[in-house]
């Protein structure tokens, strides 16, 4: 890849992570339910199941989805069914002040492995891989893998950081109820585009 590039990936790789999406919402929510340093191994998965979903992608896999497009479909049912799971125990999750020992984040694999079931993250991927990585060599498919990483961790970090400044707010447990709705209701809605695209 030719390093003239780098800017457009960097700027890419900025908006792709720092927008809403689930990731990102769940990491708020985990910052507020959990607080930031509970929620780092969360965010640490993140950024690992990025990573190893770009070098696979670039070493093949996205041709798997060309030989057989009902993979694409089977995809999106089950990222979509396992989105509104999570939205579900969200929305259900205890205050911490009467279930701290009920809920607990998300480890670094979980959130490694959730990358797969995330459309949004599969887009991202696929997306940056055919456009900066077009040669599918290794050391293109490397710079975007290092770039996401140097990229996202501090960004999607942000979002952990501002669920838990928003714990100050949520003091009561009936507060802490209706963001947990909230988070649950805008992860349901950040499903629209994926369930667009395939009908």
């Amino acid at each position: 890849m030719d390093t003239a590039y780098l800017p457009a990936l960097a700027l890419f790789a900025l908006v792709q992570t720092g927008t809403p999406g689930p990731n990102n919402l769940m990491l708020l929510a985990s910052g507020a339910n959990f607080g930031y340093r509970r929620t780092i191994p969360h965010i640490l998965g993140i950024a690992a199941g990025v990573a190893v979903m770009n070098l696979l992608v670039g070493l093949g896999l996205a041709r798997a989805f060309d030989l057989f497009p009902a993979l694409h479909t089977i995809l999106t049912a089950l990222s979509v069914t396992y989105l509104l799971w999570l939205a579900w125990k969200i929305a259900n999750a205890a205050p911490p002040e009467h279930g701290a020992a009920e809920g607990r984040p998300m480890t670094s694999l979980q959130a490694a492995l959730f990358q797969w079931v995330n459309p949004k993250a599969w887009t991202m991927v696929l997306a940056a891989i055919t456009l900066y990585a077009p040669g599918r060599d290794l050391p293109a498919i490397g710079l975007v893998i290092a770039t996401f990483a140097v990229i996202s961790l501090p960004v999607i970090s942000l979002w952990a950081a501002a669920g838990q400044q928003a714990r100050r707010l949520l003091d009561k447990p009936a507060r802490i109820r209706a963001f947990n709705w909230t988070m649950a209701g805008l992860l349901v809605l950040s499903l629209i585009p994926v369930l667009l695209t395939a009908t």
